[in-house]
């Protein structure tokens, strides 16, 4: 299911902007981390963050030093805003109960 979304809306040629919650979810995360150009001390590794999002989807790459502390908190924000949270290394849906 992850591999079929990240090819239909990240890997294609084909520019779709993403959702109002997509930009939310986004914004909320840049409020606590700032991007990438802005400074060492984030945990993104793309910038800018936005670009990764297309339609109802954003796959995000992060620091290897800083991914679980971002990941926790990007749960909780898609949690917060009604988002399902995929982990890609743990090949599961994450959500705040989890964690």
């Amino acid at each position: 299911m992850a591999s079929a979304l990240y090819g239909q809306f990240v890997d294609t040629d084909e520019e779709i902007p993403p959702t109002t919650l997509i930009v939310e979810f986004v914004k909320a995360l840049l409020q606590r981390s700032p991007e990438l150009d802005a400074g060492d001390n984030t945990p993104w590794s793309a910038a800018p963050l936005i670009r990764e999002a297309s339609v109802p989807y954003i796959y995000f790459p992060m620091s290897w030093s800083r991914a679980e502390e971002a990941s926790e908190y990007a749960v909780e924000v898609a949690s917060r805003l009604g988002l399902n949270c995929y982990d890609p290394q743990l090949d599961r849906l994450r959500t705040a109960a989890d964690d």
